[in-house]
Formats: C-alpha cells, sequence, structure tokens
C-alpha cells in the first residue's frame, strides 16, 4: 500500500511534467516554431513540488538533486512572462520557502537522513553516479535557458535546450531501466520524442500538423492551440 501511494505521487508529478511538454509541444507544432507558452512554467512548478515529496519518499538523491535547482529557474521565466504576479502574496513566499524545507527535513530527521539516501544500499555507487550525472545534464538544460532568456530579456526556449534534453533524457531513461522506476521509464520514454519533434521545429523542419489536410481536424487543433497561452 505505501509503494502505491508513493509511485502515485511520482506518476501525478510526471504526468505534470508530461503535460507540460505535450502543451508547449502542440503549441509550437500549430505555430511551426518553438514557443514557450506561460502553462508550460505554472506545470512545471507544481510538478516539481511533487517531484521533490517523491524523491524524498523513494530516498533517491538523483531525484532530489534534480529538482532542487530547476525549482527557481520556473519561477524566473513565470516572472519574465509577467505571469508570477497572478498568485496571491502568501502563496509566492509560501513557493520560495517550501524547497528550503526539504533539505532541512533531511539534515534534522534521523529516519531520513541525507547519508541514508547518499548511500542507498538499493542503488550501486556507478549507477547513482550515472543517474546523477544523467539528473545534472538534464537540468543544465534549464541553466541554459534561463541565461539565454536573460540575455533575450523574454522566456524562450533556444535550440541548445532541446540538445541537451536529449542527451539527458537518454543517459535518465537507461538510469530508470536498471532502476526498475516505472515513474522515469514513463516519462522519458515520450520525452525523447517531444524533444526530438522540438529539435526539428527549432531547426525549421516544418510542423508536422502542416502535413494534415482535414478541415475539421486542423480547426480542433487551432481551437486547442489558441486556449494554450
Amino acid at each position: 500500500m505505501k509503494n502505491i501511494f508513493i509511485f502515485g505521487i511520482g506518476f501525478l508529478a510526471q504526468i505534470l511534467f508530461l503535460g507540460r511538454t505535450i502543451v508547449q509541444w502542440f503549441k509550437s507544432e500549430q505555430e511551426g516554431k518553438v514557443t514557450s507558452p506561460t502553462l508550460f512554467w505554472h506545470m512545471s512548478l507544481f510538478a516539481a513540488i511533487m517531484m521533490f515529496i517523491y524523491g524524498i519518499l523513494r530516498r533517491d538523491a538523483a531525484i532530489l538533486i534534480g529538482q532542487f535547482f530547476t525549482y527557481f529557474i520556473y519561477i524566473r521565466n513565470l516572472q519574465l512572462k509577467d505571469a508570477w504576479r497572478i498568485f496571491p502574496l502568501w502563496l509566492r513566499i509560501f513557493f520560495f520557502i517550501l524547497p528550503l524545507a526539504f533539505p532541512a527535513w533531511l539534515i534534522w530527521d534521523e529516519s531520513a537522513s541525507l547519508s541514508e539516501i547518499i548511500h542507498n544500499d538499493d542503488i550501486s555507487t556507478v549507477l547513482m553516479t550515472w543517474g546523477i550525472c544523467g539528473q545534472l545534464l538534464f537540468l543544465s538544460r534549464f541553466f541554459y535557458q534561463w541565461i539565454y532568456s536573460e540575455s533575450q530579456k523574454e522566456s524562450v526556449l533556444p535550440m541548445g535546450f532541446w540538445i541537451i534534453s536529449l542527451v539527458g533524457s537518454a543517459m535518465i531513461f537507461s538510469y530508470a531501466i536498471f532502476r526498475l522506476d516505472p515513474v522515469l521509464m514513463m516519462a522519458h520514454s515520450i520525452g525523447l520524442f517531444l524533444y526530438f519533434r522540438n529539435l526539428m521545429l527549432s531547426m525549421n523542419r516544418g510542423s508536422l500538423f502542416d502535413k494534415v489536410d482535414i478541415p475539421v481536424v486542423n480547426k480542433v487543433i487551432k481551437t486547442i492551440s489558441g486556449k494554450i497561452k
């Protein structure tokens, strides 16, 4: 029962992460270029909170490290898109404080110490190192995106973001196979396709939707895309 609850949190978080990429990809395919919808960053923020919880319950340092550093980049992108202040002040303060509570809890709670997570007997040192490296590479895409966006003074998703996404995702997917982690396997198997498509759009290879010549379907695609902000 406990494992079902833990995996349920992880799957819900990954559904949100996967959903954000599908939303972004759908909007980009419809416009024929890579876009950065506000909804992408809202979903990223809420999914990261859930993945913090999942990483702690799974005693998985690779997951925790991956989420901690990108969390504040999600917030910064919402600020760049003038979408951060839609949250009331108390909730913005809560969002800022929340990630700091996790490392504090790990340090002070004897039942879930940081050393226990890092030295997890269920994961070999080599596998843990590979997983952490994959997470570090994967999270570095958001540092790249953040720096690039700051230089452009707007939230954008450049080509380099998708190249890093592909390589990092492939590493995490292989880690998930050895770790027997269905949450990570589900997310990154589909994610690899979406990252590849965004890379193709960045290279001006054309949209898949342009090849659809069914008026009703085209109308539905345009309607759904129009609702994604």
